[in-house]
């Protein structure tokens, strides 16, 4: 376990915005900084960062936490396994008490995963630089296609001896199970049982994830049978998903976030060589066709793509068909063709690194346009082929969320296909329509369905929302309790450690002030008053709480709630005032009202259910001198409740 003193040091140095920022581009908005959630699909940013607060705060998924919990939900790590991964970020020596067997044992099941494929990719490496096998067939192959060995250590990349159990033995000779070694695929048992290594004979590209740790292999084989695949790669794992991973990811973020660009490549060997040509900016999609899961992780850090196609006319044709879901995910995209027979890889190590970068920016087409090109040239003067192209291009330039982007390129389109703009726009329309349509009719069904299994959520307040004649006892009644109980922990958490500065009352803290107020107030919501009795304990103990215990706080719904009340999607623009001149409230100017006008409605909201209770209490008692009792408790109920109206009808006029 690690002790105490070493968690409060990692959660003192780790900055929000420094965590979090490795995997999400951030933009500054206001007192906040904003980007496209990790956790869920979104084309506009609801994801909070406060650095002030130390929290980040989706507000589309509800996802919310500190820097250890953001790591914890990222990388479904554990508590400590989070602590780790920070404390290595920044450099803090982690000190542990012995774990129990059960701890360890809880722990290191999917430890276990990374670390054989730590220890395969250290093999594969050592094969590669100290043996003759390593040296003379995998090393001799890299430095023939031109790469330096900075690069290659810089990608870790290996090779597996051919032989059968040669990375298998190894393992398990260190000490290492077969079980995980079968998990992540490095080793496969046949139906005789006999285990032997998935990868021989092969050069190796370990694949590392957005943290940096290993969770994959590609093995390129260096045989000319043509019965050998030429790559194989790792299977799906607990630690491995192939459609959420682009292959040097890891090494090209920061560039990506830098450049505001990111280049996609096709193989392992095109991602080497851009490096070399000192271009970092740059992924590759891991031997699987592109996902959409794989356009979100790219959408995090930039919003512009560049394709880096082959020069063989066929593949690129058949590369266009896939593209259109990147314009869908609403991104920029751009293309980058090489000379016939030459893909990325070849043409940097045929031109050289210098001549190889200028190229690529020199040679970035719109996505669109290079599209429209393609497809022309192939339909020569065949005007049935033409006018299949025009309606191929227009169901392209659909998929752009943006409209001022879509009629950009339907301009641009129109003098490069000959066709007018009108009759582009016109079907550009028909396909919004009938894409529109299908939504529609989609989610009537969906409603439909919704309306059959029971009965319809209510689309708007009920009619007596706004009376306050008497009480209610409507489920709107608990919900509004429920709310006016999380507004009192929002002032603890906001303001309970700041001074009282009305009614001439000295040195004490509004959280005491609060607390004191609502000692005859019990809270209904369970994490409200825990939240609430914890509180009181710490004043009794003379110790006042700050926001920054709850949104730390080891109990998730506790940290949750606080996360949110301490958190708002909204921010003011400063143009208000310094624009337009125009000067709104803040609650914090007159805290004697904001406290005051919380406490009170809380206390009407118990005062109402307290009337209600007694209300049903009377009219069910059968003796005449009980009920005479009851309603004589129903008016002194009944006045307190008056003076409590009274007052809040002072702090509406305010």
């Amino acid at each position: 376990m690690i002790n105490r003193e070493t968690i409060d040091k990692i959660m003192d140095t780790a900055r929000i915005e420094e965590v979090v920022g490795d995997f999400v581009h951030l933009k500054k908005r206001g007192t906040s900084l904003i980007g496209n959630c990790p956790f869920h699909g979104e084309k506009t940013p609801s994801f909070h960062v406060s650095v002030t607060k130390g929290i980040y705060k989706c507000f589309g998924c509800g996802k919310g936490g500190d820097s250890v919990r953001f790591i914890m939900d990222h990388e479904k790590y554990s508590y400590p396994e989070a602590l780790k991964f920070l404390a290595n970020k920044y450099n803090i020596e982690v000190e542990e008490t012995e774990l129990t067997p059960q701890d360890t044992e809880a722990q290191n099941a999917k430890e276990s995963l990374y670390v054989v494929s730590q220890f395969a990719s250290a093999f594969f490496v050592k094969q590669l630089w100290e043996t003759q096998e390593g040296k003379t067939i995998g090393l001799s192959y890299f430095k023939e296609r031109g790469f330096r060995e900075d690069i290659l250590k810089k990608f870790e990349v290996g090779y597996s001896p051919d032989v059968w159990d040669a990375m298998t033995q190894s393992a398990v000779n260190a000490g290492h199970k077969l079980e995980f070694l079968e998990q992540t695929g490095l080793s496969i048992k046949n139906d005789n049982g006999k285990i032997y290594d998935r990868f021989r004979g092969r050069v190796m590209f370990p694949i590392h994830n957005f943290t940096g740790r290993i969770i994959g292999f590609g093995g390129r084989t260096l045989k000319t049978d043509k019965n050998v695949p030429k790559y194989v790669n790792s299977p799906e794992s607990e630690i491995y998903h192939k459609s959420n991973v682009l292959y040097g990811l890891f090494h090209a973020k920061k560039a990506i976030r830098d450049l505001d660009n990111c280049y996609l490549a096709e193989g392992y060997a095109d991602v080497l060589s851009v490096h070399q040509a000192g271009v970092e900016n740059v992924v590759a999609s891991s031997g699987t066709s592109l996902t959409v899961e794989q356009i979100k992780l790219i959408g995090r850090f930039t919003q512009n793509v560049t394709i880096l196609f082959d020069g063989d006319a066929a593949g690129i044709k058949a590369s266009l068909r896939g593209l259109d879901m990147i314009l869908e995910e609403g991104l920029n995209v751009k293309i980058v063709s090489f000379p016939d027979g030459h893909d990325p890889d070849s043409y940097m190590h045929h031109v050289g690194a210098g001549a190889f970068k200028t190229y690529i920016e020199e040679n970035r087409k719109d996505f669109i346009l290079y599209k429209a090109n393609v497809l022309l040239k192939e339909a020569g003067t065949d005007p049935i082929k033409r006018a299949g192209i025009i309606r191929d291009i227009v169901e392209s330039i659909a998929k752009i969320p943006d409209p001022i982007k879509a009629s950009v390129f339907i301009r641009e389109s129109s003098s490069l296909l000959q066709i007018e703009e009108s009759i582009l726009l016109s079907e550009l329309n028909k396909m919004r329509a009938t894409k529109s349509k299908k939504t529609f009719e989609s989610n009537q069904r969906a409603n439909q369905n919704n309306y059959n299994s029971g009965p319809p959520e209510p689309l708007g307040p009920p009619d007596d929302l706004w009376d306050d004649n008497g009480p209610s006892t409507s489920n709107q009644t608990v919900e509004n309790d429920e709310n006016q109980e999380k507004e009192i922990i929002r002032l603890l958490l906001a303001y309970g450690h700041e001074f009282v500065n009305w009614d001439k009352i000295d040195d004490m803290y509004i959280g005491s002030f609060i607390v004191q107020n609502l000692a005859d107030v019990e809270f209904d919501n369970p994490v409200c008053k825990q939240i609430a009795e914890f509180y009181k304990a710490e004043l009794d103990n003379g110790r006042l709480p700050t926001a920054n215990h709850f949104i730390k706080h080891q109990d998730r719904a506790i940290a949750d709630l606080a996360i949110d009340l301490s958190t708002s999607p909204y921010a003011l623009s400063e143009n208000w005032l310094n624009k337009h001149l125009i000067y709104v409230k803040d609650e914090s100017m007159n805290l004697k009202a904001t406290i005051l006008g919380g406490i009170f409605h809380l206390k009407k909201r118990k005062v109402d259910k307290i009337l209600t209770s007694l209300l049903k209490e009377i009219k069910e008692e059968k003796d005449g001198d009980n009920q005479m009792i009851l309603m004589q408790r129903y008016g002194v109920i009944k006045s307190v409740e008056r003076e409590i109206s009274k007052f809040l009808g002072s702090v509406i006029v305010k």
